[in-house]
């Protein structure tokens, strides 16, 4: 139906008039896009493998693929799954997605694959998510103490939700060239880490979604990544949104990586729409703390180039989140906003 007052003012539609009249307005208004951020936990603590001797490391990876086991991820993806079902976002990033796998002799790979686990969950509950990039990073592969070989895939990814109307047109997957190397059983092992990206098209106009995870350890390396994220794929006019876990606290003393995304011209979505702290880190290591411990803000989605932020919300953080077993869904909670591309 058209408006009777684009008879009397074809302009007046662009401010006052449903946006659904397209005879009254010719030109279709500027998307609003939902992002979220998520670091869904490896489900363990490696901080052992740093101390441990040779003759240790057998024993150390089966105390921690038993916390793995522990911490239950097949489990948790349920309580993932339903914080994103209620966001219901239409580009996801995350990190920590990993593949972990047990090798047994004589007997079938077992592989837990957080992505198609969360891909599965998110199908259970009509929503249909595509991986659309991911960053493969640190792998490894160590022997147990109980004759078995666990192997461990590092990886970060982008899901976009299908039907939505994102058309990709462009994306770079990469690693850091800077990282970090530790000594892990008296060899130097180099913790891989690396970024993605997507040029996206919504409603005729393009847009750039970087997602990464930056080195928590050492501020000297993770302010190097920074910088390559900023010469390199963040290096565009496009109108940009950066997610991820960056290690970076926003509210606090830490390291400057935080602050020179900001000098580079980035802007915090929670800061522009965001209620209270907006701490996203960081829960026990068996997920079990009975009040959540969450105290920094290191898990971001920040923009330039052309957004208007709408709404921003902390996901995961509540005690009416956890599994039924009383796991937090991750040791961080995420990141939802609505930002609309203008």
């Amino acid at each position: 139906m058209t408006c009777n007052n684009c008879f009397d003012n074809p302009y007046w539609l662009q401010a006052n008039c449903d946006d659904t009249c397209h005879d009254c307005n010719p030109f279709p208004p500027s998307p609003t896009i939902t992002f979220m951020t998520w670091n869904l936990y490896l489900g363990a603590d490696l901080t052992p493998f740093v101390t441990a001797t040779p003759a240790q490391i057998p024993q150390t990876v089966t105390n921690v693929f038993r916390q793995f086991l522990a911490t239950n991820f097949p489990v948790r993806v349920e309580a993932i799954a339903d914080q994103i079902a209620r966001k219901r976002p239409d580009i996801i990033g995350l990190q920590e997605a990993e593949l972990w796998q047990l090798f047994v002799p004589n007997f079938p790979t077992v592989t837990y694959d957080f992505i198609e686990l969360l891909l599965h969950a998110l199908r259970q509950r009509g929503l249909y998510y595509e991986l659309a990039a991911f960053n493969n990073n640190l792998s490894i592969q160590l022997p147990s103490s109980t004759g078995n070989i666990v192997g461990r895939l590092d990886r970060d990814a982008i899901l976009i939700r299908q039907g939505v109307g994102l058309n990709i047109v462009q994306r770079q997957e990469a690693n850091f060239q800077t990282n970090l190397t530790l000594p892990i059983a008296g060899q130097p092992i180099t913790l891989l880490r690396g970024w993605s990206f997507l040029d996206i098209v919504k409603q005729g106009k393009t847009f750039r979604v970087i997602n990464t995870h930056l080195e928590p350890v050492s501020p000297a390396v993770q302010v190097a990544q920074g910088n390559e994220l900023l010469a390199g794929p963040a290096n565009t006019t496009l109108p940009l949104i950066l997610l991820g876990d960056l290690n970076s606290n926003a509210n606090g003393p830490g390291t400057p990586t935080y602050g020179n995304l900001i000098n580079a011209g980035f802007q915090d979505t929670w800061l522009a729409v965001g209620q209270g702290t907006g701490a996203t880190a960081i829960q026990d290591a068996d997920l079990l703390n009975a009040v959540s411990s969450l105290n920094a803000r290191i898990d971001f989605i920040l923009f330039k180039n052309g957004w208007q932020p709408l709404l921003a919300d902390v996901v995961g953080d509540q005690q009416s989140d956890r599994t039924p077993t009383a796991l937090w869904p991750s040791d961080h909670a995420g990141v939802a906003a609505d930002l609309r591309l203008l």
